[in-house]
């Protein structure tokens, strides 16, 4: 089984030599087939890693005895490595091994993270023993926090294959040298959201509360065979799947670039056909497509001049040193990645307002009336508010006002990328807004009644999250879609990888703001805005409205500058393309007896 799955992505130059006349599909492949295979293999994946990574804090510290400075520093640590641990899958996976490959060793990594995670709530000698009250409670053993670390890791490093790859290999399906290809893509980063949040309500709404309230072990198991069940599903389509050949190491190559143009940076030649270093479809015969010369970021043309042909050429014309001497298509795959970055910022600053629902938010229920009738509504469950919002939202557009909108139209009717992330930013200003309102509230309630719980029902809080959930629908799906149509094919599984980092320096620098307001706050004797165990005794809506602030100088921001890096899709994509070599996997007819 394994030796027919890695040999199936190697099939398709020995077919071609059999018979190079015969039709290159002869069995459909791609399209929506396919990615119904993806998504189920995606919605059970996300289902097991957030049952486990949302509680994880709450297993450390009431199974482990956990707590402090270093329970703060395990979750920290573990979460920082498992966002890092993309960039390392996006190598793999455009350089190395492919995106089928890398999901599937990357699926297999992580199940056996989990698994190993999963025995350590149903073995009690992989754990300290319980707490007797909160006075004697016995640390961990070194081997103990060793086969904890082991399963940790092995989590993380299946993560990074899983999510450098999910959505390039998703993208990879449909044909954007096509109208219909194109709009199918651009409904895949949708659904992709839509599956992806109901596989977070579930986690949040049914396993978390098994966790909890009946048992780890069975909680931790159920995310394991979700795990088994994704990786299933996945091989089941393998058959279905495109799979686009590695084209090297788009890091390396970009390193070469920059080092190029550094050193001819005095270089005085204006970039011209002739002038130009363009041998890309020659130095690989594999190339899917080869990017032509675009007049942005001239300064970085200058790797690509050849400024002595005979010192820099040898006799076939192919550069010597390519550390001097770089391609116009690895310059222009450089300029991709720049020209992504003043968007990827922006969308950054609406992730750092998402961020604040999952912690303050969160902190502001705790200290609210979560009765309702005679069940208490669990704090952590707000967040399916925000997910509920994000998938309602998706299916209106994309089965109610896409298909209306376009039959009036009489044309494709889709919001554009720049209104969508313009509405995205608005929604993060309003969810803050809304937020320091009832904070406000909750504290004045709170304190005319003298209570540490405030009598502010938790109802008030839902259109906070709701906000905050619309911000993630508009923002977060759109800036994903922009990452994966500004780069080349071959890069979709960096453009996977810069998302997912994009959450992590959002929570980086959300920490990063909230100790710098509490340290400005307390300057010259005055009581913090932040900390502390009592919200009552915080000024936490004067957080909201300065993170609210700059929400207000990023719509500044993205509005007269970063929107202007948004291209259309066809300019953004100015490449010869070489169909011949499109896939990597091939079907050719059976041959009859």
């Amino acid at each position: 089984m394994a030796e027919e799955i890695i040999s199936e992505s190697h099939s398709s130059r020995e077919e071609e030599h059999v018979a190079p006349n015969v039709a290159r599909f002869a069995r459909k492949q791609g399209g929506w087939t396919a990615i119904a295979y993806i998504l189920g293999n995606e919605s059970f994946e996300k289902l097991a890693s957030v049952s486990l990574i949302s509680n994880m804090t709450t297993y450390l510290r009431t199974k482990y005895n956990m707590g402090g400075v270093f329970l703060v520093n395990v979750v920290s640590i573990w979460s920082g490595f498992t966002n890092i641990t993309p960039l390392a899958g996006a190598y793999l996976a455009d350089a190395r091994l492919g995106r089928f490959l890398t999901l599937l060793f990357g699926s297999l990594a992580a199940f056996l993270g989990m698994g190993l995670v999963t025995l350590t709530a149903g073995i009690d000698k992989l754990r300290p023993p319980r707490c007797q009250g909160n006075i004697h409670c016995e640390e961990p053993q070194s081997w103990q926090l060793a086969y904890l670390y082991i399963g940790l890791g092995f989590m993380a490093i299946g993560s990074g294959g899983i999510r450098a790859c999910n959505i390039a290999f998703g993208a990879d399906q449909f044909d954007t040298n096509t109208e219909k290809g194109r709009a199918q893509l651009k409904s895949f980063f949708n659904w992709w959201y839509f599956s992806f949040t109901i596989a977070l309500i579930i986690a949040l709404g049914v396993v978390v509360y098994i966790q909890t309230n009946i048992s780890w072990f069975i909680g931790f198991l159920i995310p394991t065979c979700c795990l088994a069940v994704s990786i299933v599903i996945f091989l089941i389509g393998r058959r279905t799947y495109i799979r686009l050949k590695p084209q090297g190491c788009v890091f390396i190559d970009m390193a070469k670039v920059i080092n190029a143009a550094c050193r001819k940076r005095h270089v005085l030649i204006v970039p011209t056909a002739s002038s130009l270093y363009d041998h890309a479809t020659k130095e690989s015969e594999n190339e899917l497509s080869v990017l032509r010369h675009t007049d942005r970021f001239k300064c970085l043309d200058k790797a690509a001049i050849i400024v002595d042909r005979s010192s820099e050429l040898n006799a076939e014309g192919v550069a010597k040193d390519n550390w001097r001497l770089c391609s116009v298509d690895q310059v222009e795959r450089l300029k991709c990645v720049v020209g992504i970055l003043p968007v990827w910022v922006a969308g950054i600053t609406c992730f750092i307002t998402m961020e604040q629902m999952s912690t303050f938010g969160v902190l502001q229920v705790i200290q609210s009336n979560t009765k309702v009738g005679n069940f208490n509504i669990p704090p952590g469950w707000m967040g399916i508010a925000s997910m509920i919002s994000l998938a309602i939202w998706i299916f209106i557009y994309e089965c109610v006002y896409i298909p209306s909108a376009s039959k009036i139209s009489k044309k494709e009717a889709r919001l554009s990328l720049q209104i969508r992330i313009k509405i995205g930013i608005v929604m993060a200003i309003l969810c803050l807004s809304v937020a320091a309102f009832v904070e406000t509230r909750r504290r004045d309630l709170a304190r005319k009644e003298g209570t540490f719980i405030s009598p502010l029902s938790v109802g008030y809080f839902l259109p906070q999250f709701i906000l905050s959930g619309l911000t993630e629908a508009f923002a977060a799906v759109s800036v994903m879609e922009f990452l994966n149509n500004q780069v080349h094919e071959t890069m979709r599984s960096v453009a996977g990888a810069i998302f997912f980092l994009s959450l992590s320096i959002a929570s980086y620098l959300n920490t990063l703001i909230v100790n710098l307001v509490k340290l400005l706050s307390e300057l010259h004797g005055r009581k913090a805005w932040l900390g502390g165990h009592d919200l009552n005794d915080n000024k936490l809506e004067r957080f909201y409205l300065v993170i609210a602030g700059l929400g207000v100088l990023n719509f500044m921001y993205f509005h007269f500058f970063a929107s202007h890096f948004i291209q259309t899709f066809e300019e953004s994509k100015r490449r010869k393309t070489v169909l011949e070599e499109r896939v990597d996997y091939v079907d050719l007819p059976e041959k009859k007896p």
